[in-house]
């Protein structure tokens, strides 16, 4: 759905709120506020006569008079008007004009209708923490009412699709890309079909690894059984890569590029709208990053798919690892309920965010070696954790679609990511990206409730560079203001500080919010070092962008000078 009018328009002192307005919906009341000192603000039977030039206007309408009348006085001062007919969104803009056209108006806005966030009623979806966990989950639950990730497709590069009811209407074509029959155990090699015939090997029995990471992308959701998937209405396309004992990197390679819309010999080429928005890889292996595979990565991420991988199980530095350490991907940790990251995940400098990963229950399959019966059950890895990311990127994605935007590039979208993650509550020694997704603020941010004009936040610095003189027991504030810019604040920033402090004693530095919300970068006694000169990132908690930002210096030990140099803050 596309937004009639981009912005709050203003006319003088009356302002008529169309941003509130999307094209398909139906709208039947509006709320007028009517500026002090007015005869209407005065008396609301005042306001009833007002309506009549509105109403003669409305009733030249193709589908006749709106009926507008007066309905109620609000507590707040501002009064309810009601039309007798459901109008359309162009209506309804129409008439809010109108109605800010009265004399004496402050503002018009359409009196919407709220919906409870969706709570799905899959039988075991009270079991799945990592779509509702207050400071683990991602959120999933509170951005289903904005997008669902129609339109969408995502490709799982994995052990292929096993039957499972909870997934089935969620399927688009896929491919089998294994060459060796002995991995495939299917009997051939490269074909159409992507089913997943079992990965036992070597006294392991079948993973089912594909059909777990499906579910976690786009179970089918609100269907009375089961699970629910991240993005329920976007659709996967299984492409099978990993068999028995594995799969091999030039395997993995082809696929990445059919996928994303390539051309690979032997293979029927998809057409544009085939191909597949984001590519989930919970896969990977020792070494570097090689060329084929870095390759590969790039001309998806060129024809605009996102590639999204799993950082690995191995509790080491992703760089060790491939395709984790591969560039152009969104790089994935794992993070337990208790919003720690859990203690199998790689970490790293390379990791771009985290989501949940550890006892994550999804779609399965009961078969010890062969196919059996389809099943749940939980398994733990940042496999796990990958799929959250790459079914947040389809919810993105489809709200751009909803409202006829373009789709952000993989670039666009990893930096929305990052700027709308949140911190961890608890530990993740060795670095856990951004911090855990939030489907919901990145979907805002694309567009929806509140977010931000369909712009990805893109990193600024702000700097305050004059001098401010620190005195004995005084504290000074240093402003900086940001404005316009769109959405929350991320949940981290990077605060650089300089401060020449003359005498050795207590100093405490904070980072103020514009909500007054303090944050301490600095907390020292005496008889530390004299300067205080260095970078602090700092975990901020659901900030308002926009507003001024202090560094509050308090100085409370008797007999110190000092200066305040400059201050910069970048997110």
């Amino acid at each position: 759905m596309a937004p009639i009018g981009a912005a709050v328009a203003a006319d003088g002192a009356r302002i008529v709120n169309k941003a509130a307005i999307e094209s398909g919906a139906e709208f039947s009341g509006f709320i007028v506020k009517f500026r002090d000192g007015t005869a209407q603000r005065a008396n609301a039977a005042m306001v009833a006569r007002s309506l009549q030039g509105a109403n003669a206007v409305m009733a030249k309408s193709s589908r006749g008079a709106a009926g507008l009348r007066h309905f109620r006085r609000m507590s707040l001062g501002a009064d309810v008007i009601r039309a007798s007919r459901a109008l359309t969104s162009a209506e309804a803009v129409q008439a809010m004009q109108q109605l800010a056209a009265m004399p004496g108006v402050e503002y018009v806005e359409p009196d919407l209708i709220m919906h409870p966030a969706l709570t799905p009623n899959d039988t075991r979806y009270n079991e799945q923490w990592g779509f509702f966990d207050a400071d683990a989950g991602i959120r999933a639950n509170t951005a289903w009412d904005v997008a669902t990730g129609t339109g969408i497709i995502v490709a799982v590069l994995d052990t292929g699709q096993a039957t499972h009811s909870d997934i089935t209407g969620n399927l688009v074509a896929g491919y089998d890309f294994i060459t060796s029959t002995t991995v495939s155990g299917d009997g051939n090699g490269r074909d159409s079909d992507p089913s997943d015939p079992g990965d036992f090997s070597g006294g392991q029995n079948s993973s089912w690894h594909g059909t777990h990471v499906a579910g976690t992308v786009a179970a089918r959701t609100n269907n009375g059984a089961g699970v629910a998937g991240t993005a329920f209405n976007a659709k996967v396309m299984p492409v099978r890569v990993l068999g028995r004992g594995g799969g091999s990197t030039s395997d993995i390679a082809d696929a990445i590029i059919w996928a994303s819309g390539g051309t690979v010999s032997g293979v029927p080429s998809l057409s544009a709208s085939q191909k597949a928005h984001v590519i989930n890889m919970s896969l990977g292996g020792s070494g570097a990053c090689g060329t084929t595979t870095q390759n590969a990565i790039n001309g998806a991420v060129s024809r605009g798919t996102t590639v999204v991988v799993a950082a690995g199980n191995s509790n080491a530095n992703a760089s060790g690892f491939t395709p984790a350490s591969c560039a152009n991907v969104i790089n994935v940790a794992s993070v337990t309920s208790a919003s720690a990251r859990s203690s199998f995940s790689n970490y790293g400098t390379l990791i771009d965010v985290s989501a949940p990963g550890s006892s994550i229950l999804s779609t399965l399959n009961a078969g010890t070696t062969t196919p059996g019966a389809e099943s749940y059950a939980s398994y733990s890895g940042t496999s796990m954790a990958s799929p959250h990311v790459a079914g947040t990127v389809a919810l993105v994605q489809s709200r751009r679609l909803a409202l006829g935007l373009p789709l952000y590039t993989p670039a666009e979208v990893e930096s929305l990511l990052k700027t709308t993650a949140y911190a961890l509550a608890g530990a993740c020694s060795g670095g856990c990206g951004a911090g855990i997704i939030d489907a919901k603020r990145a979907v805002d941010a694309a567009g929806g409730g509140g977010g931000g004009g369909g712009t990805p936040p893109t990193t600024q610095t702000y700097a305050n560079e004059a001098d401010f003189s620190i005195r004995d027991n005084t504290t000074i504030n240093s402003p900086i203001t940001v404005s316009g810019r769109t959405g929350a604040a991320p949940s981290n920033a990077s605060v650089s500080v300089d401060i020449a402090h003359t005498y050795r004693g207590d100093l405490l530095v904070q980072l103020v919010a514009p909500d007054g919300s303090l944050y301490t970068i600095s907390n020292r006694a005496g008889g530390s070092a004299d300067n205080l000169i260095g970078t602090y990132t700092i975990n901020l908690s659901s900030e308002q962008l926009n507003g001024t930002w202090n560094l509050r210096v308090n100085d409370n030990a008797a007999g110190d000078i000092g200066t305040l140099r400059r201050w910069t803050i970048t997110f």
